[in-house]
């Protein structure tokens, strides 16, 4: 189980590379049923290693011209925030033992887990949808609907920090309705966005009682990053579009199993 987790490692950043999201959507699932971590830790090492993995996929996208820094900032304060309060104050406030549902007992990994598995739906959802707003536009310069971006990167910050995934699949859509840039900016700029917040939201956790294995941490890291640049490499021979639908109906039967482990299993 180990070692397919470490290949799972792999498609992840390979899936940032290529589509510029998705990817981290998986690396929760992966350290709880692979690596057997329990969730809430899971969602901790997810912020990290989702977090490192993107920056390196930023740093390419800036070499490239291909963020705009002033849209990252925007977006990105109120969700800097919102995550690690979440992170920090939020999370472990949310007691171990939830309520009954008749003879059922849901705890707080489960709720977790159930909570996650329903973001899945959602994101399996955003890349199979061919939307419209996704096409190319020719004004590269952002016409910001400020009210409406902030409130995004809020509501991003707090599903972040509680599910420990990038938010990519809210990130795109939101940069290219609200802030009007072309769909190829919109990617790199998520990535950026995606590092820095979910690496905030990991510094949370650093003053939390959770006990970091490093070791363990960084190697899955590496792995992911060098899957980003495999991703990176792929992309000048595989049609993103129909990988990104391909890749969504894979986490949408994801997302079917654990609602059907944690619930029934």
């Amino acid at each position: 189980m180990e070692i397919a987790g470490y290949l799972a490692a792999v498609l992840i950043g390979i899936s940032l590379g290529l589509i510029g999201g998705g990817g981290s959507i998986l690396t929760v699932p992966v350290l709880v049923y692979l690596f057997a971590i329990e969730p809430v830790l899971a969602t901790a090492y997810s912020l990290f290693i989702v977090g490192s993995t993107a920056l390196v996929g930023s740093i390419q996208n800036a070499i490239k011209k291909k963020i705009s820094f002033k849209t990252a900032v925007v977006f990105a304060i109120p969700s800097f925030i919102a995550v690690f309060l979440t992170r920090r104050f939020i999370m472990p406030a949310i007691p171990d033992s939830l309520f009954n549902v008749g003879t059922f007992h849901v705890t707080k990994d489960v709720a977790i887990m159930v909570f996650f598995a329903l973001i899945m739906v959602a994101a399996s959802i955003s890349m199979i949808r061919d939307k419209k707003e996704e096409e190319e536009t020719t004004d590269n310069t952002p016409k910001f609907n400020v009210p409406m971006i902030l409130l995004e990167g809020a509501v991003v910050g707090v599903l972040t920090g509680i599910v420990g995934a990038g938010g990519g699949f809210l990130i795109i859509p939101a940069l290219v309705l609200f802030a009007r840039i072309p769909m190829k900016i919109a990617v790199g700029t998520s990535l950026l966005i995606i590092a820095v917040k979910s690496l905030i939201g990991f510094l949370g956790d650093l003053g939390s009682d959770l006990i970091i294995d490093w070791t363990f941490l960084l190697t899955v890291s590496a792995i992911a990053i060098g899957g980003i640049f495999a991703g990176n490499y792929l992309s000048k021979f595989i049609n993103g579009k129909k990988l990104k639908a391909g890749f969504g109906w894979f986490v949408l039967v994801m997302a079917a199993y654990i609602l059907f482990k944690e619930l029934l299993g």
